[in-house]
């Protein structure tokens, strides 16, 4: 950020805050630690402390957060209060969460009851109607386009390795499959990323969502396995499968129309979360190699080992599962942050 850049937006967050903040002299800014986006975040010395936001409308798309925002409020889903609004700059000032993210508060006394609230929140979110101005739609393509990042980011990119012929027919096979999956299952509001970095406990006993802008309208799953198969924190399997039919019950209990049997809402559930692990694969290697995010491959480990996991339990997976194994595994030998994460299992 230049200085011009910097003084104009602080000037604005200073000019900005709202007249039942108590300002301090002097006014001051202290950056905090950025997410996976072009976003800049820093935390005001105000009473209470705000959070004011350089949020590049080039890069950042700005009008859907604040229209998925006031979507999530209406229905009393915990997003940040927005005090102000510069379009143009792409400057927010934004109610304070403060800094207690779910992950870490998460182990095996406070799990049931965190997961619980977590799912309770989603129930809300999957409540609210359909609305194409503001909900995109999680179709074929947006879906193909996520899976694409895995052959060009991770095994072209990262692992340095060109696939044959044969290697992307059988790609293709795969992506078909789980497209057709993600299609067969209720559509709802699906945040895109709801998980323990992405959800906060918040002073008053709520929990409070954030990172929500790339919502869009789509399969009744894929908020509850990125939550369960969370890429930053792992859970027994057999906890995860009743966590996930238990939560199958409440939406049955929420629309008694709905009628899905246990296999079948875990077959979705387990092909759904292979999509977005071989989506996220694609995206931690080119926030790395990219973006300069190296820290994210240190999560790659869990996330291919979700993948294997459940690709070896499908007939229309198992080729995937098994070209991992004699292709693509060999090549992370040679990586320093699987090998790491190797030792450390030991």
């Amino acid at each position: 950020m230049s200085n011009q850049h910097y003084q104009q937006f602080f000037d604005w967050v200073a000019a900005s805050v709202p007249e039942a903040i108590a300002l301090v002299e002097p006014m001051q800014i202290a950056p905090l630690a950025g997410d996976a986006g072009f976003r800049r975040y820093y935390r005001t010395n105000t009473v209470p402390s705000l959070i004011a936001v350089d949020s590049p409308p080039a890069k950042e798309n700005n009008s859907a957060y604040l229209n998925i925002a006031h979507a999530l409020q209406s229905q009393m889903v915990r997003t940040p209060i927005i005090y102000a609004v510069n379009a143009e700059q792409g400057f927010m000032l934004l109610e304070d969460f403060g800094e207690q993210l779910l992950l870490p508060a998460l182990n095996q006394q406070s799990v049931d009851s965190l997961y619980g609230q977590a799912e309770t929140c989603l129930l809300q979110i999957q409540q609210l109607l359909p609305n194409e101005q503001i909900f995109p739609s999680y179709n074929s393509q947006r879906l193909r386009d996520e899976m694409a990042l895995f052959p060009q980011w991770f095994v072209g990119e990262l692992l340095g390795s060109s696939l044959h012929q044969d290697e992307t027919a059988m790609l293709e096979r795969l992506f078909t499959s789980l497209v057709e999956n993600a299609l067969q299952q209720p559509q709802v509001l699906v945040h895109r990323d709801y998980h323990s970095r992405n959800l906060m406990l918040l002073a008053d006993g709520d929990m409070g969502v954030i990172d929500f802008q790339d919502a869009v309208w789509g399969p009744v799953t894929y908020d509850l396995v990125s939550l369960l198969k969370d890429c930053y924190i792992r859970w027994p399997a057999t906890m995860v499968r009743q966590r996930a039919l238990a939560f199958k019950q409440r939406l049955l209990t929420a629309d008694p129309g709905l009628d899905i049997e246990d296999q079948q809402f875990l077959r979705w559930f387990d092909l759904m979360g292979l999509q977005r692990h071989i989506k996220v694969m694609g995206i931690f290697a080119r926030l790395a190699l990219r973006d300069g995010k190296y820290s994210y491959l240190q999560d790659l480990p869990m996330v291919i080992d979700y993948s294997l996991e459940a690709a070896s339990q499908y007939p229309q997976t198992e080729e995937f599962c098994h070209w991992f194994q004699q292709r693509v595994s060999p090549l992370l030998q040679s990586q320093s942050w699987y090998s790491a994460a190797q030792k450390a299992d030991l």
